[in-house]
């Protein structure tokens, strides 16, 4: 049986943007803890995350951004791009890591190298626009994913699910009304970035859900409203902006799933990969800052992805 595909690397734990800041690199040692912990870690297939490319960058985001970014990394120091997210002297490599993880994960799941796939990956992405840096995200590599699970890789549909708590407003500009791709995430709302609720594109399924909202309700969402329009879109990849801080211990959201929720939710879209993508799953971490809740979390989703 082929084995889940964990993609990481050391430099996405060199991106840090003060000791203050919830996005910290502790955060994969949490995820890696845990898959050893649960003795998740050695039933994996262990891969070190490529650089993505310059042109993989630039079929979901603008030349002007990628070239202003490059030219925006600090010596030293720190690099404000927005009031919640910064540029270190390591933080640009640490973005294309991270997007070159999805593209890799992409080209082995469809090869028949791997079941599937977890990139264990910082700085998260989902926020981050064609044109600019959003909300800790730097480059958007679920977005870069999928463009070449597109452009390259000869696919006609692909779906992007995001659970993460905060909208993954960046992915929806990136992909609105784009036929290709179909979108189904929830999020809490009112929240950041307060969008994600009027004027949807078509190929956008959002479910906004209040503060407070536990995993009965998400598995509810999943199951009534994200499922029908999947099956009917019927995807050739599905790639995870897999975001734990929807958590009910995470301080940054104020909703309440739990472990177990995303095992189900994680098994739901496993069965819609089985029935329509050859169980083709990329899923890359977004957000999640409780670092125990983080911890268990990712494990039990990526324990789900592995049939463990």
């Amino acid at each position: 049986m082929l084995q889940t595909g964990l993609f990481t690397h050391r430099a996405c734990s060199q991106h840090e943007m003060g000791s203050w800041h919830p996005e910290c690199p502790e955060r994969l040692a949490a995820i890696s803890d845990h898959l050893i912990s649960a003795g998740i870690a050695p039933h994996l297939k262990h891969f070190d995350a490529p650089l993505a490319s310059v042109q993989a960058l630039q079929r979901a985001h603008s030349a002007d951004y990628v070239a202003r970014l490059q030219s925006s990394v600090p010596t030293q120091g720190y690099r404000p791009l927005d009031p919640d997210t910064s540029l270190n002297p390591h933080s640009l490599n640490a973005a294309m890591r991270a997007a070159g993880a999805v593209v890799d994960a992409a080209d082995r799941v469809s090869k028949g190298e791997i079941a599937n796939a977890f990139c264990a990956v910082r700085p998260p992405g989902h926020h981050a626009r064609r044109s600019a840096a959003m909300g800790f995200c730097i480059l958007n590599s679920i977005a870069v994913g999928a463009r070449h699970a597109l452009d390259e890789l000869g696919l006609e549909r692909v779906a992007i699910i995001d659970f993460d708590v905060h909208h993954g407003n960046g992915t929806e500009e990136i992909f609105a009304d784009d036929d290709k791709v179909l979108m189904a995430s929830f999020f809490q709302h009112p929240f950041y970035p307060y969008s994600g609720t009027s004027g949807a594109a078509k190929n956008m399924v959002n479910v906004p859900l209040a503060a407070g909202t536990k995993g009965d309700v998400a598995r509810q969402v999943v199951d009534e409203v994200w499922m029908p329009r999947l099956d009917d879109f019927e995807p050739q990849m599905i790639f995870i902006s897999a975001g734990f801080d929807a958590h009910r211990e995470d301080d940054l959201g104020q909703m309440g799933l739990v472990e177990a929720d995303y095992t189900y939710i994680t098994e739901r879209l496993m069965e819609l990969a089985n029935d329509h993508a050859n169980g083709w799953i990329v899923s890359s971490l977004e957000g999640g800052y409780n670092l125990s809740a983080l911890g268990r979390s990712a494990a039990a989703h990526v324990k789900a992805l592995a049939r463990l």
